[in-house]
Formats: C-alpha cells, sequence, structure tokens
C-alpha cells in the first residue's frame, strides 16, 4: 500500500474490518449517528471507491437547569460539523503541516473503530481521507493537501511547532473528535484523553482548556502512561457525557461515556 493509502487501483481503501458492522446507520429519528459501515458498505454510505459519509451526533436525552443551558451552547449537538472542529484532533495527538497554500492533517489511532469514526467525520466536514496501517497494529489516518486546512494550519503552527492559540477552548464537537481519536476509559471513574508525544508546548494550554470547559484533568507524564490527561469522578465524566453527545455506531460501547 502506498503512503497515501491507495492501491495500485487508485481507488481509497476502505476502513480496516470492525467487530461486526451496524446493521443500519440512520436512527428512526432520520438523523444519521455518528460513525461509518463496515467496509465502505451502502447502508448510509457511498461504496468502496469513495469516502465513508458521516452524520451529526446522536440526539442525547433531554437536559434540565444549567447543564442543559450549557450543553445548547458547547455540546456536540449545538451546532453543524465545522472544519474549526477539527482542532479537537490537533489538542491531542494528531499533526497538521503545510505545503504551499495548503495544509493536511493527519492523526494516528490504535483502534479499527476509530478510523471508522474519524473517516466519517472528515467526510461529514466535506474532507476526503485515506488511512494505512502502520508499526505496532496502530493506524495513520489523514487528509490530502488542501488550501481548506490551511486557516487551522496558521492558527495553530509557529514554524512547525505545534502550539494552541491564545482563545482556544474546547467545544463538544472538538471534544467528540479528540475522544473519537484519543480518548480511552479506566474504569470505574477515570478516562484519559491522550497528548502527542512531542507537544509539551502545548500540553499546559490543553489542560486550561479542559478546565475550562468543566473538565479539569491531571496531566500524566510520559513515566506515567502518558502523555494524557486524566479526567477523575462521576460527576466531570457526566459532564464529558453530556458535551460529547451519544456514542458513535462504531465504537465499543465501554469506549464511550454514558
Amino acid at each position: 500500500m502506498s503512503l497515501s493509502g491507495l492501491g495500485d487501483t487508485g481507488k481509497a481503501q476502505p476502513p480496516p474490518a470492525l467487530f461486526p458492522a451496524p446493521e443500519s446507520d440512520t436512527p428512526t429519528s432520520g438523523r444519521r449517528r455518528g460513525g461509518a459501515p463496515q467496509n465502505g458498505s451502502s447502508q448510509g454510505g457511498p461504496s468502496h471507491d469513495g469516502p465513508l459519509q458521516n452524520g451529526s451526533a446522536q440526539t442525547g436525552p433531554p437536559q434540565t437547569g444549567d447543564a442543559a443551558r450549557q450543553l445548547v451552547f458547547f455540546g456536540a449537538d449545538a451546532a453543524e460539523p465545522t472544519v474549526a472542529d477539527l482542532a479537537g484532533l490537533l489538542a491531542g495527538p494528531g499533526e497538521v503541516v503545510r505545503m504551499g497554500g495548503t495544509a493536511r492533517l493527519s492523526v494516528q489511532v490504535d483502534a479499527a473503530w476509530r478510523v471508522h469514526v474519524l473517516v466519517a467525520e472528515l467526510a461529514s466536514r466535506g474532507l476526503a481521507a485515506t488511512w494505512e496501517p502502520t508499526e505496532g497494529e496502530r493506524h495513520a489516518v489523514r487528509t490530502s493537501y488542501t488550501r481548506v486546512l490551511k486557516p487551522l494550519a496558521a492558527a495553530w503552527l509557529h514554524g512547525t511547532t505545534k502550539r494552541p492559540p491564545a482563545a482556544f477552548h474546547l467545544t463538544g464537537r472538538r471534544l467528540r473528535l479528540w475522544l473519537a481519536a484519543a480518548g480511552t476509559p479506566e474504569p470505574p471513574d477515570c478516562f484519559l484523553f491522550r497528548l502527542g508525544a512531542d507537544d509539551q508546548e502545548c500540553w499546559e494550554s490543553i489542560g486550561v482548556a479542559l478546565g475550562a470547559a468543566g473538565l479539569a484533568g491531571t496531566l500524566l507524564g510520559p513515566g506515567e502512561g502518558g502523555p494524557a490527561y486524566r479526567i477523575t469522578g462521576r460527576r466531570r465524566l457526566a459532564r464529558l457525557a453530556e458535551l460529547v453527545g451519544g456514542p458513535p455506531r462504531a465504537a465499543p460501547a465501554h469506549a464511550w461515556p454514558t
């Protein structure tokens, strides 16, 4: 397989095989849920030849009180997907590089279900993505170079160094993407959000943004199972579940906060 994720035929490869594919990606309400059918099946998406499509996040149960008002403004269901949401991937281990007037976004993930979700999330924002297996049973997901990502790269890159912009904040959709790429549960009441190993200049600012979202976490260094932020406690995990919305169809039940 070539570095672009294309085979000899020039067609994009489907995401890796997933434990069993969902029967349908369309809930009874008519809204598409996040995730993608196995191998680009025709259930809610195109054929094997193109990127998988994705819809908006699953709508959760009605909320009340202050939490409901915050969810309306900042939760994953609050607005349509935008390219700006991809800052959530850069908060974690995602990378962006520039070439001329274009940029490309990439991220390495540790499970096939993450490939399915991210390919679909990128497609919902008008970005075709390819993937390829890498060392250690990991997968690299990346977009092509495109002018659409130039503003994101300009905001995050200082030379070649990744650094959050001064006004960076975490919305529900940004958290949802970070969770899909690098969020890991630690039973009974913890969640790890993994960071880029070489992005030390980002870690403090990302922690501040988590705190501002009501998700203050503990920074774990590389010698402690990180780099990652550990979010602890049922109240914070309930807040996380409100912000990121319901799980994508491809995600295992234990991998998503509820």
